[in-house]
């Protein structure tokens, strides 16, 4: 194309005529491109060839502005996707040793100091809370494991899935025949923005871990109710 382009305006550079397309050299006025073309069929050529050149330049980057925009709202989208992603996935201790957590005469927030994922970081190691940094409806898990230490010896595995103080769901086994037990709790559960979820040792019971991590918490947003804003 470009070659073709090059020798079109090579003939019109060496044809002895020269036209102008606007207006001619004597004061009849403008110049007929018709009659032109009909003396000079290289030069007529070779304009309408830059026309075309010319209207398919402007229509590329016409497109290419569009597309441009369209990458601009894209990346804009996925960033707010991804701000938007809530995933919470922590352990009870943060060590290789074996020990455990309780007794206690009231109930208490579980600790889990062990983060496997924090996204969002709606999580605090301090407190043990999760605070929901965005509305909508989640997956809750709570694993408990507890160790009695001995055949006989009293176990109390316990747990309280709790939102806001409100108890959501609990595991309770207090007996003398299993030196360990496990259980675990899952729900999905609508969640306002700033709504605490929390795990409660309830008095009297204990939990036992290692770098195993046997006990665990996690929340996943499964899907927002409301736009990000």
């Amino acid at each position: 194309m470009r070659a073709i382009l090059l020798l079109c305006l090579l003939q019109a550079s060496l044809a002895v005529p020269s036209f102008n397309w606007e207006t001619s050299n004597s004061t009849a006025g403008p110049v007929n491109p018709n009659e032109v073309c009909s003396i000079d069929k290289g030069s007529c050529n070779c304009c309408v060839m830059l026309q075309e050149v010319n209207r398919l330049k402007t229509h590329f980057d016409e497109k290419l502005s569009e597309l441009e925009q369209e990458y601009v709202q894209t990346v804009q989208s996925l960033n707010i996707i991804e701000a938007g992603r809530v995933a919470v996935s922590v352990a009870m201790l943060d060590t290789d040793h074996f020990m455990c957590f309780g007794k206690f005469s009231f109930d208490k927030i579980i600790p889990y100091k062990h983060i496997f994922i924090n996204l969002g970081d709606g999580y605090s190691t301090e407190t043990g809370i999760f605070t929901v940094p965005r509305s909508g409806v989640y997956s809750l898990a709570v694993t408990v494991y507890s160790d009695a230490g001995a055949p006989g010896n009293p176990l109390a595995a316990c747990a309280s899935l709790q939102v806001n103080n409100q108890v959501v769901a609990g595991s309770k086994e207090k007996n003398t025949r299993d030196q360990e037990d496990s259980a675990t709790i899952v729900v999905a559960r609508q969640l306002n923005a700033g709504d605490e979820v929390a795990v409660k040792l309830p008095r009297g019971c204990f939990l036992c871990d290692d770098g195993n991590h046997y006990n665990s918490f996690s929340i996943f947003l499964l899907y927002p109710t409301e736009p990000l804003a």
